[in-house]
């Protein structure tokens, strides 16, 4: 992407069955039994060991602006927490942390999906001693990068200037400090708060001090989201002091240090109130010690990553899986919280009011649908039930669905993808929602036009509707978006008639087959066409933009993937495809800037990289490799997954911008042996497995096995068996895997 709850709802056993507790159960359970259910679920299943200690959350983080490796942040949080605690060593707005600083301005609760889009409701800790100055830069410490310790769960590091020994653990949307300074004398914490309107204040009767921040952000009815902040300190305070600084509030909250003796800060955090900040404290962590938190936080991770377990893997191999399902279980993150009733409710980025259900957010669905989807349908279901839930409540609160939500109606990317989410989900069975408002919206986002960069809806309506087709004077990107509109249309038919919409189906599915309109014979490629018919020239399949989004004509060549058998007859058929494939992956990695007029980081990443014009560090291209399956080359489709498993992911990188998940889940899936070709269709291509045994660990109880078994390395496995009847064609059925059974590659 360019620039462009108090319930916990934890991962437990349930009835003997790994399940993903839901927030929406409304079981009156007290917090402690929760917690205590959580403890006993990261033992619950033999073998799941600790996981969580293989998950790298420096994975990606050694970015920058002209090149990514991922653009991550190391972040320590429970699976889709609200709170996400990283390390902030920069003054960059965006880009805050970077491995190779040599001090760390703070330990910052971000909900920053994305460098490319900024933070909001943030807030900056940093334990001192003595007089510093508050300014970022001014207060910051070294320290020792290699002695420093940071799981998904836990932080542990040594503030060398200060002499003060900072541990973390965190909860859904709280976390617990722990300060230990080697020295007695003057101490304290700075609190660091973005937005001259910040505030502050210690209230001594309720021994806790009150922050809040509003951010001013476009996504946001209003223009802006209050965040609030509780503290409480378990060493006497002394003081308090808001210094007031340029663009932003630092405030010092003072206490008296004894040497070796533990300071204990319990800091809880909200959307809705301080109040109801206080409520997700108290109920999440209370008087917990540090090491109880701890564990629990990483009893919900095992049980989460144990989900899936994978044998006859190298140790790297082990790091790398388990460091992108870690990846894959922050975002979207949960927006609802638990109120003095115990009743679920949220602030809403869509109507700028408290609402009552469960909300979701900052998730990139044009990033995300291809993988982190059917992802989800596959592993966590009960999960995704619940966030598709979030988003029908958007529309019911704001009167559309979002586009791309951060946290509100962001216009980002083209398209309107939540289409493809929606049609995926409801194709694998996915249920839990309203299933009718949720095609209400999604008809009303494919017909009605909407204001241009409202954030949700499609753009240019009317002339899609007229030429089957945007053209190129309509608008930038006119390739990219007529091709999300022909996939969104197809998703679309597949919730209508899942409910009972039979004749719109039809019209949606009739509409899907416009990409036919931007297929020209001639050069075999999908290009712009003008108003009156005519191509778009001059035409070079190497010049980014115009047309195209973050690519070229290469990279949106094979970007049919609901109908590839057309798209094979219109190349001239299955040779003629693979051989375009062929091409595709064994040119150089030639690019010219086009319209963007520079050289942007994903064309840099793809010229970094020996794949040809198959630019894997960014999304358009995720379902390519797959297509040699549909085209009956299951051979080729393992040899370069393979490559793109074994040579573009490391325990320190990925090859692009990972976004939210996108990137992760690609290789979950991959290295699994199956893709999702093509939202809507409730199959799965077949690849190869990287593993000699997978099992899935199904919310119903039910196992799922994958088994590789190859005479020799590299070996071709050529004969699949689903519970021992072989498998003809590239896909097996969604419904017959998820009832458990044996997956089985061989090489014969």
């Amino acid at each position: 992407m360019q620039d462009g709850g108090a319930s916990r709802r934890s991962f437990l056993k349930l009835s003997g069955a790994a399940a993903l507790l839901s927030t929406v159960e409304r079981s009156a359970a007290a917090s402690g039994a929760v917690q205590e259910a959580a403890s006993a679920a990261g033992q619950a299943r033999p073998g799941v060991g600790s996981l969580v200690e293989l998950a790298n959350p420096l994975q990606g983080t050694n970015s920058t602006r002209l090149f990514s490796r991922g653009n991550t942040l190391p972040i320590v949080a429970v699976p889709f927490g609200m709170a996400h605690w990283t390390l902030q060593s920069s003054d960059d707005s965006s880009f805050f942390f970077q491995p190779q600083d040599e001090r760390v301005q703070g330990i910052r609760c971000t909900h920053q999906l994305s460098p490319w889009l900024g933070d909001y409701g943030d807030a900056t800790f940093l334990p001192f001693s003595g007089e510093p100055a508050p300014e970022a830069s001014a207060r910051a410490s070294s320290y020792r990068a290699a002695e420093m310790k940071i799981a998904p769960h836990l932080l542990e590091m040594e503030l060398m200037r200060y002499r003060c020994r900072l541990e973390l653990a965190p909860t859904e949307r709280c976390a617990l400090l722990r300060l230990t300074f080697a020295q007695a004398g003057p101490a304290g914490v700075f609190v660091d708060l973005p937005g001259e309107d910040a505030t502050a204040r210690y209230d001594a009767t309720r021994g806790m001090l009150i922050a809040q921040t509003r951010s001013a952000k476009k996504y946001i009815p209003g223009g802006g989201i209050t965040t609030y902040y509780v503290v409480r300190c378990d060493a006497p305070v002394t003081g308090l002091e808001v210094k007031e600084l340029r663009g932003r509030r630092v405030a010092m909250l003072r206490f008296a240090a004894q040497a070796g003796k533990t300071v204990t800060l319990r800091v809880g955090t909200s959307f809705i109130s301080a109040d109801q900040a206080e409520l997700n404290l108290t109920s999440e962590i209370g008087e917990k010690p540090l090491e109880q938190v701890r564990s629990e936080a990483a009893a919900v991770w095992n049980e989460a990553l144990g989900r899936v377990q994978i044998g006859g893997a190298s140790e790297t191999q082990r790091r790398v899986f388990y460091s992108c399902l870690y990846r894959a279980l922050l975002f979207p993150r949960i927006f609802h919280e638990r109120d003095a009733q115990g009743k679920l409710v949220h602030f809403s980025a869509f109507s700028g009011k408290v609402e009552p259900g469960v909300m979701y957010a900052d998730h990139g669905y044009w990033d995300d649908y291809r993988a982190w989807n059917p992802m989800m349908a596959l592993l966590y279901p009960e999960r995704l039930s619940e966030i598709l839930e979030g988003w029908v409540n958007a529309y019911k609160e704001g009167g559309w669905l979002p586009r791309f939500p951060c946290p509100g109606y962001a216009s980002v990317m083209t398209g309107d993808p939540i289409e493809f989410v929606f049609g995926d989900a409801v194709a694998r069975g996915i249920q839990g929602f309203d299933l009718e408002a949720a095609y209400a919206a999604l008809k009303k986002s494919a017909t009605v036009s909407a204001p241009p960069k409202a954030g949700y809806g499609r753009p240019a309506i009317a002339e899609y509707e007229k030429l089957g087709y945007i053209p190129c004077e309509a608008m930038v990107g006119a390739v990219a978006e007529t091709l999300d509109c022909t996939l969104g249309d197809f998703c679309i038919a597949q919730v209508a008639r899942a409910a009972g919409h039979t004749d719109d189906a039809a019209m949606f599915e009739k509409r899907a087959q416009n990409w036919h309109k931007l297929f020209d014979k001639e050069t075999r490629f999908l290009r712009g066409r003008m108003a009156d018919g005519s191509w778009q020239t001059p035409f070079d399949p190497h010049t980014w933009g115009g047309p195209y989004v973050e690519g070229a004509a290469w990279q949106y060549r094979f970007s049919v993937p609901f109908d590839p058998e057309g798209l094979m007859q219109a190349m001239g058929g299955r040779d003629a495809f693979v051989g375009a494939l062929d091409e595709m992956l064994n040119q150089p990695p030639v690019f010219h800037v086009g319209t963007y007029g520079r050289e942007i980081h994903e064309m840099s990443e793809m010229a970094a990289v020996n794949f040809g014009q198959y630019a894997h560090s960014n999304q358009p291209v995720h379902h390519v490799l797959y297509m040699y399956s549909a085209a009956g080359r299951r051979d080729r489709t393992q040899h370069w997954v393979h490559r793109v498993l074994n040579e573009l992911y490391s325990v320190d990188n990925f090859c692009g911008d990972e976004d939210t998940g996108a990137m992760s889940a690609w290789y979950i899936l991959s290295a699994m042996g199956i893709f999702a070709l093509c939202p809507g269709k409730p199959e799965w291509t077949l690849g190869a497995p990287l593993f000699e045994r997978v099992e899935i660990h199904r919310a119903d109880g039910r196992t799922i096995h994958i088994e590789a078994h190859a005479k020799q390395r590299d070996a071709f496995l050529d004969r699949v068996t689903l519970n021992g009847r072989t498998v003809r064609g590239s896909t097996v059925p969604h419904a017959a895997l998820v009832e458990g059974g044996w997956l089985v590659f061989t090489q014969s």
